[in-house]
């Protein structure tokens, strides 16, 4: 698709009012990160609940894919590989910048910059006070040390961003004080390598960690953008400081205990069968839902992201190609 077609598609992007009502905010209810109400405060979906799963699925795929893609990149420039290290990067964008910001415009994802700074500072207390807390506990009980220490050091970090969003929020809402500096990424790299955990739950809440901290860089990068626009350049960069500790440092971090790199012959079977599925199967599923329903905007979108990942998968099959 065009860019110019894409910027028309993400420009028009409304919810198919139905009977449902609002997806909610998120809680302290145990539920995995990347599993969490993705509705930006305040906003309505007003969209069917299988659309409305559909869309948060996307949403979250989307943000991993683009996570992975950073990682897969700085493994092929490690081997070499420039030319498949630069497509990588460049899908990746088109995963963020295409494909999660078009559909974040459908799910009312950005809201006000108040708004923001509420659904960060409960996401990031989830984390801080429940989530990593217990998976630390777990890893440890399965013995799976390094990742318990990674799990515990994270926990800190979010309680720390819980702090700064917080205070931010205070300065926002009541025009006084100042915004908190933004936070230092300690950058992780990712080498390829085998998993470094042995117990299948502690690999079970690696990647739903992963899947989260993706999230949380996606959504953080979207704030900041909004954020930048309303002129307040301090809390734009808190909010891209953020983000670029939940990539850098701590999905980085558990990627590297997951063994999610390999070297990039791996990682190109592995993203050829992620696209291509997303392609035939997944984003076709959806769009039919979603016309069935009525939301014909969602379907099209839907339509539009099946029809790019098809030409992922068909650029990454040549790059493969190369590397016989």
């Amino acid at each position: 698709m065009t860019p110019l077609r894409t910027r028309t598609l993400v420009a028009g992007l409304t919810a198919c009012l139905v009977s449902a009502g609002p997806l909610g905010t998120a809680s302290a209810s145990p539920l995995p990160a990347d599993r969490l109400p993705l509705a930006a405060e305040g906003t309505d979906h007003g969209m069917d609940t299988q659309t409305r799963k559909n869309l948060d699925d996307a949403l979250r795929g989307e943000a991993f894919a683009h996570a992975s893609y950073t990682l897969y990149a700085a493994q092929a420039h490690r081997e070499g590989r420039r030319t498949t290290g630069l497509l990588y990067l460049r899908t990746a964008r088109v995963e963020l910048g295409d494909h999660f910001r078009a559909a974040a415009k459908l799910a009312k994802l950005v809201g006000s910059d108040a708004a923001n700074l509420r659904a960060a500072v409960s996401g990031e207390a989830y984390e801080a006070v429940t989530m990593y807390p217990t998976f630390a506990r777990q890893a440890k009980e399965d013995g799976d040390d390094k990742a318990a220490e990674l799990f515990s050091e994270i926990a800190k970090d979010e309680a720390s961003h819980r702090e700064a969003f917080q205070t931010a929020l205070n300065v926002i809402e009541t025009g006084k004080g100042t915004i908190p500096a933004p936070p230092k990424a300690t950058v992780v790299t990712v080498k390829a390598g085998p998993p470094k955990v042995k117990a299948a739950r502690t690999k079970a809440n690696l990647d739903t960690a992963m899947h989260g901290e993706a999230m949380a860089d996606a959504k953080y990068t979207l704030y900041a953008q909004h954020a930048r626009r309303a002129g307040r350049q301090a809390l734009a960069r808190l909010f891209e400081g953020a983000a670029t500790v939940e990539l850098r440092e701590h999905f980085a971090g558990e990627a590297d205990l997951a063994g999610l790199v390999g070297r990039t012959r791996q990682n190109l079977r592995t993203t050829i069968r992620g696209e291509q599925d997303e392609a035939h199967t997944i984003y076709r599923r959806f769009a039919r839902q979603a016309r069935k329903a009525g939301c014909e905007r969602a379907a099209r979108m839907f339509e539009h992201n099946a029809y790019d990942e098809a030409e992922h998968a068909r650029a990454m099959q040549r790059a493969a190609g190369r590397h016989r």
